[in-house]
């Protein structure tokens, strides 16, 4: 632990934008994958073997967290993350790598509004004016990709989806990690979302003939479940302790940037000025949304500090002198 605190903050950043990269490119296997897997299957097997993986290398810990109410806080995220997630990959089913990635990644404009909801937390000018420009980004992405004025197609419909449960899931991580072990929790969360990929998948989906299992496909699960869920996932909660969130959220962001440029390298997708514009609106709005409240907030912070001390300073001076 004090290895781990004598690392510079800077660091940790850097950490951050390697999850980023791992997420990004994951985009462009998960098209791939989903391909051959449907979406609930894909993403059964995929957390069940994240989570047994994890459990297995925190066993001590998560015994040690272990309780009935930490067990159903990690199933209730696990029931968001996996709709999230189920979303997402509907959606990717229908769209592009770079067009999924980048409306995923306005789960961060959303988020102010479901803490205002949860933490009676009014969401600023900033946010009213991110939200807004999100939506200008979204619209022309979704008219690009459909060639028409405006079309809000299935595969854009279903990220957007997607996108909301993500910030329902983060609100509820953020509520449920002041109260218990947050490694914890994401163990019992890969599990629970797992089972039900499988129960899904099970109930509704039909499992590839066994021809269809290659090399590849094994070499892409492994690395969605390694490197996408545990890897990343344990930068995230390890670098989150040490990064402020607001700055932390700024570098998750860039994830549906690597997501369009690994897209882009490797998928093949065509990116013209519309799409382009749409990107760079959502993006200025993901920077406005987590950025700007924070500074708007700082000097305030500043002076209600310096007004308590004054009033300590007051109150000590007009105490008896024999107060203890």
């Amino acid at each position: 632990m004090v290895a781990l605190q004598n690392i510079p903050v800077g660091v940790y950043k850097l950490l951050l934008v390697v999850a980023t990269i791992i997420w990004g490119f994951s985009f462009v296997v998960m098209k791939d994958v989903v391909g051959v897997l449907p979406p609930a299957w894909l993403l059964g097997i995929r957390f069940v073997a994240a989570g047994l993986i994890l459990l297995a290398v925190l066993w001590r810990r998560v015994r040690r967290a272990f309780s009935s109410k930490a067990l159903m806080a990690g199933m209730l995220l696990g029931v968001f993350d996996f709709s999230a997630f189920w979303a997402q990959t509907v959606g990717l089913e229908n769209t592009t790598p770079g067009i999924n990635a980048f409306l995923t990644a306005t789960y961060c404009v959303i988020v102010p509004f479901l803490w205002w909801l949860v933490a009676r937390k009014r969401p600023t000018v900033f946010n009213v004016g991110a939200a807004v420009l999100a939506v200008a980004g979204i619209w022309l992405v979704s008219s690009s990709s459909s060639g028409e004025t405006f079309s809000l197609g299935l595969g854009e419909g279903m990220t957007l989806l997607g996108a909301l449960l993500f910030a329902v899931h983060i609100v509820f991580v953020s509520k449920f990690a002041k109260k218990h072990d947050v490694l914890a929790l994401t163990v019992f969360q890969f599990l629970t979302e797992g089972t039900l990929g499988c129960l899904v998948g099970a109930g509704f989906e039909a499992l590839p003939p066994l021809s269809a299992i290659t090399p590849t496909l094994v070499a892409s699960m492994a690395f969605l479940a390694v490197f996408a869920s545990v890897v990343a996932f344990g930068i995230q909660n390890v670098a989150l302790a040490y990064v402020p969130p607001a700055q932390a959220s700024l570098f998750l962001s860039l994830e549906s940037v690597f997501g369009v440029l690994f897209s882009v390298l490797l998928y093949g997708e065509q990116i013209g000025l519309r799409l382009l514009v749409g990107f760079a609106l959502i993006f200025v709005a993901i920077v406005v949304s987590e950025t700007f409240p924070l500074k708007r907030g700082a000097p305030r912070a500043q002076r209600d500090a310096a007004r308590q001390r004054a009033g300590d300073a007051a109150m000590a001076k007009e105490a008896p002198h024999d107060a203890i």
